[in-house]
């Protein structure tokens, strides 16, 4: 690509029309864009801060601003934006408009490097978990200059993004971003600590991730007669179909052409805007599918998460489909997660979670695999509250998810070494096995370092480890920096311990073992090879002393003890009162979901869903009586069927009532655990009894005569 035939996003229209390699990121001013536009001395000055982590000086933003701009407008933007993250889960951004008056009263565009590095959007109605008061409205957003700016192309114009941090008047992190960022240095300072025992010249380590992204598609027509999906994002209501996932024949399944014309539209906004969409594929359930990445730094895969979010649902309105990201939207079939991957690279590109091939390099992998089971063992907890809300409440410890116990499976092989280490006998992490599939035409294959296991929610996966538990609807940011922040501290016990051993006379390879070793056995609790949804393994792993945090209740309660919030506090990441800020913001946000859901269904059931069955009653007793009147005798079983859907009418009723008695109650606690407990306890116990007995009313209903999409066409496959 060149300066004087540059490719625009709005002139590709499919991905038929070139290759993805030739217009990857043509809608991101990314390093190639900037090397090419930069003076070379501003890119030099920009590269080097950047390697450095010191801020950019005034006349090097300045003449990235003014590139910036050039090329966006070039692209046709009139507008730009500081793109940032919320504590709501979702994006934020106020446009301005590019122009400006000169001394003439010409208007102009104009767009300065101050303008670029920091912005001034209202705070006042950000959730701040008290950080602030609401008349407090002074915010400021910060550029992250390593997530390049992009363009969000519309029918009616194109605005410029800048990612960036957003803080308070104080500086107080009100985002997601800025603590991941934090999270993100103390590994890359603890890491760096570490290869300083293993002759390593990196000079940074960049936490790498890949989060697989699964969703859900339905008729848009369909979803929209659905209050529940409208605004709660889950049916709260509805009888199981005559065909689930039963015969498991979605999975991996061709995939319809309805659902591939959605998908390679998404690909193309993906690939525009440098979002590296690797793998498509049917999932287990009917219409549920995913969609997953090549790895890249955490805090870009983060942007790139959230941005493939808002198109998915962009793009499904362009093909009449609407996008379920909620972690349970339908009952009786597989709820969606996304799987995090996670691992840890030097900016040589080697990934510190590879075994490697040579004995240095199994010493410092195993070193950095111990870290990590460190970091599990002591902080299982917390990464279970780091992905407890009320949606994730519904799927995690289901048949098709990990349960809400925090372990780790590493496969036979690594338990294999790690025992010998622990027994003080040698092993080869980079030991190979081949599979002889017994077939002269088919090749021996190469096996990987473990098998899969979809029962743990903390897997390592031969040079990674992937996070299963996190829901499909949560922003990953904060997933993210617990593990990067949780990590962080394990790799700095361990290296106390390296330099006290090294200290003591031994040599930099007996230290290292001698340390690795103390990881291996302080960590075999949380080791598990077997069937995560098992009973056995529930009692095995109380047994073991592991927290089993059920519900978002409980997990918060982990959050809430003080080990818990020291990991934060010791690198920086947050402060205590930050930390604060963010449980208050869980339990918050934890009841208004809930509330929701509830006034939702209260409404649901009060204006369509009785009113339709004493409507279908009325109709069936009229016509039982007709045959009376005309002297044809009514058989009993009719009027049986007529008396039972009669009773369940009248014990939705009652439920009902019950709902809303539940719903006041909670309202009226006066702090915000007993609210939570209550919304997480009675208020859902009354919703779930409710829910059961309109499915069952909905099975005896008239299909005519039931106000709202039932299953059956909701899951009919998308033709």
């Amino acid at each position: 690509m060149s300066n004087a035939q540059p490719i625009k996003g709005s002139d590709i229209h499919s991905l038929d029309e070139m290759k993805v390699s030739r217009f990857f990121g043509c809608n991101t001013f990314n390093e190639r864009t900037m090397r090419e536009r930069l003076p070379r001395e501003v890119f030099k000055a920009f590269r080097h801060s950047l390697k450095r982590g010191e801020p950019l000086a005034p006349e090097t933003a300045h003449g990235v601003a003014q590139a910036m701009k050039e090329w966006a407008l070039e692209h046709g933007a009139t507008h730009f934006t500081h793109w940032f993250l919320p504590m709501t889960g979702a994006t934020a951004e106020k446009h301005d408009a590019f122009i400006a008056w000169d001394e003439a009263g010409v208007v102009i565009e104009k767009f300065s490097g101050s303008q670029l590095i920091q912005g001034e959007p209202d705070a006042s109605s950000f959730p701040s978990g008290g950080l602030r008061a609401t008349f407090e409205a002074r915010g400021y957003t910060v550029w992250d200059a390593t997530s390049p700016a992009f363009l969000i192309e519309s029918p009616l114009g194109t605005t410029l993004c800048i990612p960036t941090a957003f803080v308070g008047y104080h500086g107080e992190a009100l985002d997601n971003k800025l603590p991941l960022l934090r999270s993100m240095e103390a590994v890359s300072v603890a890491a760096l600590h570490a290869l300083g025992h293993f002759e390593s010249r990196a000079s940074q380590v960049v936490p790498q991730c890949g989060p697989e992204q699964e969703y859900f598609l339905v008729d848009l027509e369909l979803a929209r007669q659905r209050p529940d999906l409208t605004f709660a994002n889950r049916t709260l209501q509805g009888a199981r179909p005559p065909k689930g996932q039963e015969l498991e024949d979605h999975y991996f399944g061709s995939i319809k052409e309805r659902v591939l014309g959605f998908m390679q539209d998404v690909e193309l906004e993906c690939f525009k805007l440098g979002i590296p969409a690797k793998t498509r594929h049917n999932e287990v359930a009917p219409n549920q599918f995913e969609l997953a990445p090549i790895y890249e730094p955490a805090n870009l895969a983060s942007d790139h998460n959230q941005l493939l979010m808002e198109i998915m649902k962009r793009v499904g309105e362009r093909h009449n489909l609407a996008v379920l990201l909620h972690e349970k939207p339908f009952a009786g079939v597989n709820g969606s997660g996304k799987h995090v991957n996670w691992s840890m690279a030097t900016d040589e590109g080697h990934n510190l979670l590879d075994p490697g091939k040579t004995p240095e390099e199994n010493l410092q992998f195993l070193y950095f695999l111990g870290a990590t089971l460190k970091a599990i063992h002591r902080h299982g907890g917390l990464l279970r509250a780091s992905i407890a809300f009320a949606g994730n409440d519904h799927r995690l410890g289901a048949n098709e998810a990990p349960p809400a116990i925090m372990s780790a499976y590493l496969g036979s092989q690594l338990n294999h070494i790690l025992e010998a280490i622990e027994r003080g006998d040698v092993a080869d992490a980079s030991e190979k096995q081949l599979l002889d599939l017994r077939l002269g035409s088919l090749p021996a294959l190469e096996k990987d370092a473990t098998d899969r296991n979809r029962t743990s929610p903390f897997a390592f996966t031969g040079n990674k480890f992937e996070f299963r538990a996190v829901g499909s609807s949560q922003a990953i940011a904060f997933p993210l920096t617990v593990i990067n922040a949780t990590v962080a501290e394990a790799l700095d016990a361990m290296n106390l311990r390296m330099d006290e051993e090294i200290a003591s006379g031994k040599s930099t390879r007996a230290a290292a073992m001698a340390v690795i070793r103390e990881a291996i056995i302080e960590t075999r609790a949380i080791r598990f090879e077997g069937n995560g949804y098992s009973e056995e393994w529930m009692a095995e792993a109380e047994r073991r002393g592991l927290p089993h945090a059920r519900d978002t209740v409980a997990a918060l309660r982990i959050w809430e003890e003080a080990k818990s919030k020291e990991v934060f506090s010791r690198s920086r990441i947050l402060t205590a009162e930050e930390c604060e800020a963010r449980l208050h913001i869980r339990h918050e946000q934890y009841q208004k979901a809930l509330s929701i859901e509830a006034q939702v269904l209260r409404e649901m059931a009060e204006t369509l869903l009785l009113p339709a069955i004493l409507e279908d009653l009325g109709a069936r007793a009229a016509a039982l009586g007709s045959l009376s009147t005309l002297g044809i005798p009514v058989p009993a079983p009719l009027k049986a069927a007529l008396e039972t859907q009669t009773r369940l009418a009248g014990v939705a009723q009652e439920r009902l009532v019950a709902l809303k008695a539940a719903m006041v109650a909670a309202e009226a606690l006066e702090t915000h655990h007993a609210r939570t407990e209550a919304y997480g306890g009675s208020v859902r116990h009354a919703q779930d009894l409710l829910r059961d007995v309109l499915d069952q009313l909905e099975k005896d209903c008239s299909a005519a005569r039931w106000p709202i999409p039932v299953y059956r066409e909701l899951l009919a496959p998308l033709i």
